[in-house]
């Protein structure tokens, strides 16, 4: 885990690192994280939030990435469309039985061809086959897999792949909340440190006491610190 250089900054990296973090883990514009900080007392623009978040979401979402546990072999696939300048787009997206997000990708199809570049990518990325694959019935799967030779059983139902399609709700609240993404280059980004962040304060709050949830919100807190520690 690499620390992150603060250098030549007017506040203190525990104001930036909370202004970064509210926006990365809640459905919040640059303007709601303005005020939530002119609240306490701290007079820093939007703009200046925005070029924060710019420029340390990168470094923070790569530390955090780093400090998780290996998810498991159970993979869930799904797809959504997002419009991005009046065309249509799909977020490919893949998480673990327990809703870890693995990876994502935003591309213009929704065929084979795009199925295909995110399996090699979560394939390349994780370092292991799954055992078991989970995707709705777009036939677009079943050619990618055969031509990857993957041997992992293969449940094609809607109802089964819930742990994927709840894992689109975060981003659909992002995206009405931005009026829409400006760019695929730029939903990309931003969805980079919002999964990693996602990942690192998801609880199955309805099977933990809430002892053990005030525990493991510690660990998410100490997670966030270390990864966005100053050198």
């Amino acid at each position: 885990m690499k620390k992150i250089s603060y250098r030549r900054h007017r506040f203190p990296p525990y104001i930036i690192q909370h202004a970064v973090w509210l926006y990365a883990r809640f459905t919040l514009s640059y303007r709601d994280v303005e005020d939530l900080l002119a609240e306490r007392g701290l007079d820093i623009s939007y703009e200046t939030i925005r070029r924060w978040f710019l420029k340390f979401d990168d470094p923070i979402a790569r530390n955090l990435r780093s400090n998780r546990p290996s998810p498991n072999d159970i993979w869930h696939l799904d797809e959504m469309v997002i419009v991005i300048r009046g065309k249509r787009h799909w977020l490919w997206r893949a998480v673990d039985s327990k809703g870890e997000v693995l990876d994502f990708l935003i591309q213009p199809g929704r065929n084979a061809k795009a199925a295909l570049k995110l399996m090699r990518k979560l394939l390349k990325k994780q370092g292991f086959a799954p055992t078991q694959v989970v995707t709705d019935k777009l036939k677009s799967y079943h050619k990618a897999f055969r031509i990857l030779g993957l041997t992992a059983e293969h449940i094609d139902s809607k109802r089964s792949n819930n742990r994927a399609e709840n894992s689109h709700l975060p981003v659909r609240g992002r995206e009405r909340k931005m009026l829409r993404f400006k760019s695929p280059g730029s939903a990309q980004r931003f969805l980079n440190i919002q999964s990693a962040t996602y990942n690192s304060f998801y609880f199955q709050r309805h099977l933990i006491s809430r002892s053990h949830l005030k525990h493991y919100r510690a660990e998410a807190f100490g997670a966030w610190v270390s990864a966005s520690k100053a050198a």
